[in-house]
């Protein structure tokens, strides 16, 4: 073979190979954090509380970089082009916690010295995050409250359902909004067992 036809057979695979690239459908991240400086979405009337937020864990099923959605009743889609910007235990850890931060006026002190006010530990585990696009987002979650320095956990179970529109971004709001309702309710306990009131968990 000449060298023209060598040249002209690695400039026919350059181009191949830059086509297939180019075929490669974009990747979009994705938060559950919301943004800073968001309006709060609950009145809570217990008093500011400072919290420490164990690592929340996820099942395995969707504990995957990519979104993972259902499919009819057995199948799921792993979705390579939709993915979550950070490991699915610590989005809806950042979400819960900024949610607290924000509808109550709380403090989050993971790791820090509580200086002396009264701190609750929240745990969490989520034991179903379900993603059907364009008809819901489920959670549900067991978690507990309990003060820091001694007492016994008042341990809660959520089961929230958030219907969504078509679309992956409705998704992940859905999703957003689970959580805020999910805050809303650990919010509304742990406010009273760091006053050192009795509590009790949300119905339903």
């Amino acid at each position: 073979m000449t060298r023209w036809g060598t040249l002209n057979l690695a400039i026919a695979g350059l181009a191949l190979v830059l086509g297939a690239c180019g075929s490669v459908p974009p990747v979009r991240y994705y938060t559950l954090v919301p943004p800073a400086g968001g309006d709060a979405t609950s009145a809570p009337s217990s008093r500011p509380f400072q919290f420490e937020l164990l690592p929340v864990t996820v099942p395995a099923q969707v504990d995957q970089p990519q979104m993972v959605v259902r499919q009819g009743g057995q199948g799921v889609a792993v979705l390579q082009g939709q993915r979550w910007i950070a490991p699915l235990g610590d989005e809806v850890r950042g979400a819960l916690s900024a949610d607290l931060t924000r509808d109550f006026r709380a403090q989050d002190v993971t790791g820090l010295p509580s200086e002396g006010q009264s701190t609750v530990r929240i745990k969490l585990d989520v034991r179903r995050f379900d993603s059907v696009p364009g008809s819901y987002a489920y959670i549900d979650a067991a978690w507990s409250v309990r003060p820091l320095k001694g007492g016994d956990p008042l341990a809660c179970t959520s089961r929230i359902n958030e219907t969504v529109s078509e679309g992956y971004d409705a998704l992940v709001q859905g999703h957003q909004q689970a959580i805020n309702r999910l805050a809303s309710q650990i919010g509304a306990v742990a406010g009273a067992v760091a006053a050192g009131q009795s509590a009790r968990c949300p119905e339903g």
